[in-house]
């Protein structure tokens, strides 16, 4: 718990409004990240925890420059700072909501992407969504014992997650037991002066970050006429974050006399969006409908045109209907010519063509379809490499991208889909302990220590083999030491009274 004492010197470096004078009330810093760290190890490892590179580029590309913007308005401590995540995730789920989560978490739903028309849109939900971490809204919704309340608490958030992607009352109450549970609910629901603070503080964010300053109603506006025409279950945020008339009324008049007119979007969000509508089902019946989006009309020449040939061609893809997603993704590569369409829409579609060719198994064509791209070194590009990589009869290929992919991985220990995408390619090199490691490397990256352990066991049991690679069961060793003590940590402040019987230390 923050002291008193410790308030006036951290009032001085953070600009918080009056509700931050409650903050000695709540959870601590740590003990706040840590039940984000404790939920996030629940979330990574759900089938619909989604790590598509392009996206998720896409939304960390416009949540990082917010981050960077509440530094620098003094809104994130430097004990925040330093110790939440500040990291934004993807659910593949086709309900339009958002979250923000203890320690900096902040997750987006497919579904909000999909129904977003601008980027500076889906800015200010994320605006929002970092301001209540910022503004400590969480923790003060969070009180009472320490330890008791952020495991009940740690529960809570999963099952109130798992409610509102089933939108099954059924599934909440089957999660959250108790009438102390229901009373920790209630806590979590975010009052009506947070949500205005968290408005109000997020607008400030968005516009400092350079998103413009129309997102925020524009957003408004867009879920309430869309909440109105029809609310299937589909707008979860909107119960969590209930959209009243004086909230709509304040964004509005945030934007002054000048207020811009209509908030267009840019073709890359459209296709962004288009992306994010093919991800969010995998029923292919949903598949289906999305690739009928090509009979559209061909004299209306706009994004969303464009949009709907992305999304038809992506959805051709996943049909494994070939034929019909190369004609589709030759007529949006005319279009976005001819409507001069971004640097990202265009970036876009040659990584379509790679994810074609790749699908129906022509590796060089996908790596040719790459070099329209070339020089470009980022996430995206390694992991479709790698993709392709896999599926290419080429060692001197293979090697290329296991390289390209470990150096990456030596910066970023903890990309969990980098570690699934080596781990075939070691095996396919003939090396069989690198590629057992990276299944470990890439359990503990998503938070299962536990699956880390038994696989690093396993190579260990592997590297007994005479023909083994030894400096590797070296590497291998040191790390499977270090993930035990982590785990017997972990036990430690769960267990303060001694490890229950049963667990292993």
């Amino acid at each position: 718990m923050l002291s008193q004492a410790m308030l006036p010197g951290a009032m001085a470096q953070v600009n918080l409004p009056a509700l931050g004078d409650s903050v000695s009330a709540d959870v601590s810093i740590g003990a706040e990240k840590k039940l984000g760290d404790q939920v996030m190890r629940q979330i990574r490892i759900d089938p619909d925890y989604i790590d598509d590179p392009l996206l998720l580029e896409y939304v960390e590309g416009t949540f990082q420059p917010l981050v960077s913007a509440a530094r620098r308005l003094g809104n994130i401590s430097d004990d925040t700072n330093d110790r939440f995540a500040w990291e934004a995730f993807l659910v593949r789920d086709k309900s339009v909501n958002a979250f923000a989560l203890p320690g900096g978490y902040i997750g987006v739903h497919l579904g909000l992407i999909a129904m977003t028309g601008a980027r500076d849109e889906l800015a200010s939900v994320l605006g929002h969504e970092l301001s209540h971490v910022t503004q400590r809204h969480i923790a003060r919704s969070i009180v009472g014992d320490a330890r008791t309340s952020l495991l009940a608490t740690a529960g809570l958030l999963l099952g109130i997650l798992a409610a509102a992607r089933s939108r099954s009352i059924d599934g909440a109450q089957a999660a959250i037991v108790g009438s102390q549970a229901a009373a920790a609910q209630a806590q979590l629901n975010f009052s009506r002066d947070m949500e205005r603070e968290a408005d109000r503080v997020g607008f400030q964010v968005m516009t400092q970050a350079g998103f413009a300053s129309a997102g925020m109603a524009s957003m408004f506006e867009r879920m309430e006429q869309a909440y109105h025409l029809m609310d299937s279950g589909s707008y979860p945020y909107l119960r969590s974050h209930p959209l009243t008339s004086e909230r709509i009324g304040e964004a509005r008049a945030r934007l002054g006399t000048t207020a811009p007119g209509k908030l267009v979007g840019t073709s890359e969000h459209a296709l962004m969006a288009a992306r994010s509508r093919v991800l969010m089902d995998q029923r292919a019946e949903a598949w289906r409908a999305l690739q009928g989006l090509d009979a559209g009309s061909r004299q209306v020449q706009n994004f969303d045109q464009l949009a709907a040939r992305y999304t038809s061609a992506l959805a051709s893809i996943k049909l494994r209907e070939f034929s019909r997603a190369e004609a589709t993704l030759k007529t949006a590569d005319s279009l976005a010519g001819l409507l001069g369409a971004d640097p990202g829409a265009k970036r876009l579609l040659v990584y379509l063509h790679a994810e074609l060719e790749l699908a129906r198994g022509n590796t060089a064509a996908g790596f040719a379809a790459l070099d329209a791209l070339k020089g470009e070194r980022s996430r995206p590009m390694l992991m479709m490499r790698a993709d392709l990589a896999q599926a290419d009869p080429r060692p001197e290929m293979k090697r290329a991208v296991a390289d390209e992919l470990q150096t990456h991985l030596s910066l970023h220990a903890n990309d969990a889909l980098g570690w699934q995408e080596i781990s075939p390619l070691w095996q396919q090199l003939g090396q069989p302990l690198r590629s057992v490691r990276a299944q470990g490397e890439s359990r503990a990256a998503l938070g299962d220590i536990n699956g880390a352990i038994d696989r690093l066991r396993s190579a260990l049991r592997q590297s007994r083999a005479k023909d083994s690679d030894q400096i590797e069961a070296s590497v291998i060793d040191a790390r499977l030491r270090a993930l035990v003590y982590e785990q017997r940590q972990m036990l430690a402040e769960m267990y303060p009274r001694g490890v229950p019987p049963g667990a292993e230390p």
